[in-house]
């Protein structure tokens, strides 16, 4: 089920503050300095919460950072990337069926990186200056390294992404995915593949990066569904390493 009740709450706010305490001892330890009143008001929500009270959902496969980009940056990014991002609406393969996907996509990274999922090849687009921007931002905040990004331009509300997940042969046994939200925030709903009671959820904020990793793609799928209230315009940029 989704996290809805008073207790699966407070694991998010647990969740979200201590990817954000893991952020700024990252920023102290490169001498990026921040204010007192940002950890103050982390540790005050910390100690609202007995330690018995940890998260339900493995911390080593995903780290949500509330905030990688200032809301100011998130929308001014996102701006320039709707306007020249050549996107396109594919045809991809599911449940025996060719289907438009409900959103729009491009694929941007090194050369030769090519994708391919559900029946629909991606070729690279070699990367745009504001891209490889964010690319090194996040490689520099998680020491991680990407050769490659799909960005996911979600036009309103009606906009989504069905249950899956990204375990193609040439991302790797236990891929690393980096996942920026600009604009409208979303809900990122998690289940496990064998055992669907086990779901999850997480509003995913503009301008937050989460991190996907180890075996969370073998386990465990994830959506973007459709939202019943209207909606702004959202876009997801996922970074990843083909082989």
């Amino acid at each position: 089920m989704s996290i809805v009740c008073n207790c699966n709450f407070r694991r998010q706010i647990l969740f979200n503050n201590r990817a954000r305490l893991k952020l700024l001892r990252h920023r102290w330890q490169e001498g990026i300095l921040f204010e007192d009143k940002d950890l103050n008001q982390i540790m005050n929500q910390l100690h609202l919460f007995n330690q018995d009270e940890g998260l339900v959902f493995p911390e080593n496969l995903l780290e949500y950072y509330p905030g990688f980009l200032s809301q100011k940056e998130s929308r001014e990014v996102m701006e320039k990337i709707i306007s020249e991002v050549p996107w396109q609406q594919r045809t991809i393969m599911m449940y025996g069926k060719q289907l438009l996907t409900p959103r729009l996509m491009a694929w941007y990274g090194d050369k030769n990186k090519s994708y391919a999922f559900s029946g629909s090849r991606f070729d690279p687009i070699f990367w745009t200056d504001e891209l490889l921007y964010l690319k090194e931002k996040i490689e520099s905040s998680t020491r991680l390294s990407f050769n490659s990004v799909l960005l996911n331009y979600y036009r309103d509300g009606n906009d989504s992404v069905a249950w899956h997940s990204d375990d193609e042969t040439e991302l790797g046994k236990r891929p690393n995915i980096a996942s920026l939200s600009l604009g409208q925030g979303r809900n990122f709903e998690f289940r496990h593949k064998t055992d669907h009671q086990r779901k999850y959820s997480l509003h995913l904020e503009n301008g937050s990066l989460l991190i996907m990793k180890g075996d969370l793609q073998h386990h465990w799928e994830h959506r973007i569904p459709k939202m019943t209230t209207k909606a702004a315009e959202r876009v997801n940029l996922t970074f990843r390493t083909i082989f």
